[in-house]
């Protein structure tokens, strides 16, 4: 059995990079949505033809269809993502553009029939729509109020009200109506994750920034440290994240 310190250092010694979560195999896991995202993502990319991928990541789950429009471009804010998105996606004929996350989309009005996105920090509703040709779909997969919270409140403690509510479906409904899109299918799911090491938390928290803002392990080591010695005695931390499926078109003129 690994101790402490050798999980951690493992942790630690992990790229950070990308979307791809196989570092994880054996060591954590996490439900997944009914719907099957990646599988409906790529039906509606072999029937389109021009797509744009917002916060793209490394563009994993791009690069996991089967069949992309001949015109597909990937958006991505982090440089060490746009790099690895780039090396991933030009082979398959994509476009990948360096574009921050808060700031406008770098693209005409009108200019694709189906945007796609898979766990974008926030939806830029008005400029999904400017982007979308009239009859034009967005398709994502959102990540839902409250996720993880238990591994949040664990290291930062009871977490506001206002804080839980945070990327509500029922809001997101509401602004995406407002900036002029129906919503045709809104689905969400609650999903057991399970950490069955220490250095699995330790790997989420450095991958995953925005959980546990400024996270380190000399920071928090006290903490870490009553963790793992919970999970040896009592089994695996357990947690929830929450999901919610999104599909919604733009009306024609």
């Amino acid at each position: 059995m690994q101790t402490f310190q050798e999980l951690v250092a493992e942790a630690e010694a992990a790229p950070t990079d990308g979307w791809d979560f196989a570092w994880f195999e054996g060591r954590a896991t996490e439900e997944r949505p009914s719907w099957g995202y990646a599988r409906a993502m790529g039906e509606r990319l072999a029937a389109s033809d021009a797509a744009l991928d917002i916060q793209t990541g490394g563009g994993e789950v791009l690069a996991s269809a089967r069949k992309l429009p001949k015109l597909t471009v990937a958006t991505e804010g982090w440089p060490a993502n746009v790099a690895k998105a780039t090396a991933l996606l030009h082979p398959r004929g994509a476009v990948v553009v360096a574009a921050p996350e808060d700031a406008p989309l770098p693209f005409g009005d009108e200019a694709f029939d189906l945007v796609v996105s898979r766990h974008p920090v926030t939806p830029h509703w008005t400029e999904i729509t400017r982007v979308l040709q009239p009859g034009g779909t967005y398709f994502a997969q959102h990540v839902g109020p409250g996720s993880a919270f238990e591994i949040i409140e664990y290291f930062l403690g009871p977490q506001s009200a206002a804080g839980r509510g945070d990327r509500h479906p029922d809001r997101e409904r509401a602004e995406a109506e407002a900036a002029g899109l129906r919503i045709a299918d809104l689905r969400t799911a609650r999903l057991r994750m399970e950490f069955h090491d220490i250095g699995a938390v330790v790997h989420f928290l450095r991958k995953v920034v925005w959980m546990v803002p400024g996270f380190t392990v000399d920071r928090y080591r006290s903490q870490l440290v009553r963790l793992h010695e919970r999970i040896e005695a009592e089994g695996p931390f357990v947690a929830h994240s929450t999901r919610h499926l999104v599909e919604a078109r733009k009306p024609r003129a």
